[in-house]
């Protein structure tokens, strides 16, 4: 009965692990999206220009039905997204504050 019930458990989470990440690459573009709106750009941050690379990875392993490697590239671009958003808003948090007159 015990192996049973882990190998029922082992199977559910093949099958789980093996659908399309749709909630991660969604993740990396919203990421991606907000370090731009940020002013992330390639030519200004590293972080930025890793970031398109690693989701256009995980949309050739998603086209590819490679799924895990497509969530492990779309969470790598996120990773990224968010440290350009962070480095991008630091930037503009330096910069200094014009007042209207």
């Amino acid at each position: 009965m015990l192996r049973l019930l882990a190998v029922f458990i082992g199977v559910a989470c093949l099958a789980g692990c093996a659908s399309a990440p749709v909630q991660e690459m969604s993740d990396a573009r919203q990421a991606i999206a907000a370090a731009q709106a940020a002013g992330a750009t390639s030519a200004t941050s590293p972080d930025f220009s890793a970031a398109q690379s690693a989701i256009a990875r995980a949309e050739s392993h998603l086209q590819a039905q490679e799924f895990t490697r497509a969530r492990l590239a779309a969470m790598e671009a996120k990773r990224h997204a968010a440290a350009a958003l962070a480095n991008a808003s630091a930037q503009h948090s330096d910069a200094p504050v014009t007042q209207p007159h």
